[in-house]
């Protein structure tokens, strides 16, 4: 965890051998290897999505990235808070890890954290068992990347 409340945590997550619902990791390494700045962490957090909550009040600011299906297009990405989610999510979908995203952030409104937290939802298209993602998502992560990157730029990074 970190020492510092100045931190800024950029956290993937996502299931990998899931197909599309391990986006939120591979934007993650994209990120990590563009944007080399002090005081960032970068937190692969897979599926376990449980200890989430403890990390995310370490941070000043954190962006969480995910897969979620709210019914738009696939590789649609959609940047918004906690509290902007129930509008954001279809049917509390989307989990393969331990707490869906949908109670995830519902958590984080309850708790009324001090932390500035944003999600990137990056909308999927396949999410049963398998290795590839699908070619929508697999061709835009470098578009999707670059869009969180413009994000993050508001934040000073």
């Amino acid at each position: 965890m970190s020492n510092s409340s100045n931190d800024i945590a950029i956290i993937g997550l996502g299931n990998t051998l899931r197909r599309d619902d391990g986006i939120g990791i591979h934007i993650l390494a994209i990120l990590e290897d563009q944007l080399r700045v002090k005081g960032v962490k970068f937190l692969n957090f897979g599926i376990a999505s449980f200890g989430l909550i403890n990390y995310i009040t370490d941070f000043k600011k954190v962006l969480l990235i995910d897969a979620m299906d709210a019914g738009l297009d696939p590789a649609s990405l959609k940047i918004f808070r906690p509290n902007e989610a129930s509008y954001q999510i279809k049917d509390n979908k989307l989990s393969s890890h331990e707490l869906s995203l949908a109670d995830l952030l519902g958590l984080c409104n309850k708790l009324s954290l001090s932390t500035d937290v944003h999600i990137a939802g990056i909308q999927v298209k396949d999410t049963s068992y398998g290795l590839e993602m699908t070619k929508e998502l697999e061709k835009s992560k470098a578009r999707i990347a670059e869009e969180i990157l413009c994000f993050l730029r508001i934040w000073g990074l």
